[in-house]
């Protein structure tokens, strides 16, 4: 089994209401299949990769790394579907709980990126870790681009 499919387990069982019903183990192989050598895990979560709570087909994996951020789906007839975001497109993360679910929005400067459908509890925890990534990420990444 591997890490980051571990790491997702841990957070279904932990916010056992956020809906995601499709293929975990297979988006999860697909964050690994796309890790860098020297590159590592730091946090994993699973949501609707979209703003819709009436969606339940379209969830996907979240991962934070120490070099990025990857969101990957494994479609389920053909192909799949991986995006990367780097430290120097980061601009935000908000967070919007309503009667049931949230949404988490990260806002970079190509796109919004929307993982709804999540438990109302596991969102403090996922806007803690990503903030935290965030200004972390930025700071090294600034400082980076300082000493060329």
């Amino acid at each position: 089994m591997s890490q980051t499919y571990k790491m997702v387990k841990e957070f279904k069982m932990k916010y056992p209401f956020t809906i995601t019903w499709w293929r975990l183990k297979a988006h999860s192989k697909l964050v690994d299949k796309y890790l860098n050598p020297d590159e590592k895990i730091l946090y994993v979560f699973a949501g609707q990769n979209d703003n819709s709570h009436s969606s339940i087909l379209n969830t996907a994996v979240l991962a934070l790394t120490n070099e990025r951020i990857i969101i990957a789906q494994d479609r389920l007839i053909i192909g799949y579907k991986l995006s990367s975001v780097t430290p120097d497109l980061y601009n935000d993360v908000s967070v919007n709980s309503g009667l049931l679910w949230g949404v988490v929005k990260i806002d970079t400067v190509k796109e919004i990126i929307y993982f709804s459908n999540l438990s109302k509890k596991s969102l403090p925890e996922i806007q803690n870790n990503i903030s935290r990534y965030m200004s972390e990420a930025k700071k090294r990444f600034i400082k980076k681009e300082d000493s060329n």
